[in-house]
C-alpha cells in the first residue's frame, strides 16, 4: 500500500503528531505534508498539498487535521477528483469510505480528543468502498464535477 499522506495546520501539529507515530507503531507508511515550511503551516497549501498527491496516485488516503476539519475539507474538495469527508466520529468515518468512497478524512484538532481522533481514524483506514448502491452516486458526484470544466476558463485554455 502507498504512503498515508497526513496534514495538519498550526492549531493541529499536536495531534498530527500523536497520529502519526501511533500510524506508524501500527506498521503504516506515512508521508507527512505539513513541514514543507517549518515557520507556518496554513491549511489551504497543506489540504492543496495533499490533495494532489493523492489525484497524482502518490497516495491512496489522506488525513487532514486543523482546529475543526471544516477547513480543510473545503479546500480538499476543490480539487478535481477528490472526495473528502469531516469524520467526527467512528460512525462517520465508517460511512466516508463505504458509502462515498473518500479518499481523504479531515478532522479537528480542537473538537476530537486523541483516542477518539485514533478510533476514527482506524474506523476510516479499516472500511472499504462497498460498491452496489452507492457506485452510481458516486459516479453522478464525479458527473457534475466534471460538468463544471467548461465553464472554467483555466481548462478552456489548457484544452487548445
Amino acid at each position: 500500500m502507498l504512503p498515508i499522506a497526513v496534514g495538519a495546520d498550526d492549531a493541529a501539529i499536536e495531534l498530527k503528531e500523536l497520529l502519526v507515530t501511533w500510524l506508524r507503531e501500527k506498521g503504516y507508511s506515512v508521508k507527512d505534508y505539513s513541514h514543507d515550511n517549518e515557520e507556518h503551516h496554513d491549511y489551504p497549501d497543506i489540504a492543496y498539498a495533499v490533495a494532489n498527491a493523492i489525484r497524482d496516485n502518490r497516495h491512496q488516503r489522506g488525513i487532514l487535521i486543523c482546529g475543526t476539519g471544516i477547513g480543510m475539507s473545503i479546500v480538499a474538495n476543490k480539487v478535481p477528483g477528490i472526495r473528502a469527508a469531516q469524520c467526527h466520529d467512528t460512525y462517520s468515518a465508517q460511512r466516508a469510505r463505504k458509502s462515498n468512497d473518500a479518499q481523504i478524512m479531515t478532522m479537528g484538532a480542537r473538537v476530537i480528543g486523541p483516542e477518539l481522533a485514533k478510533s476514527i481514524v482506524d474506523a476510516w483506514l479499516s472500511s472499504e468502498f462497498e460498491g452496489g448502491r452507492s457506485s452510481p452516486k458516486v459516479e453522478r458526484i464525479a458527473w457534475y464535477e466534471k460538468s463544471f470544466d467548461k465553464h472554467r476558463p483555466h481548462q478552456q485554455e489548457k484544452q487548445k
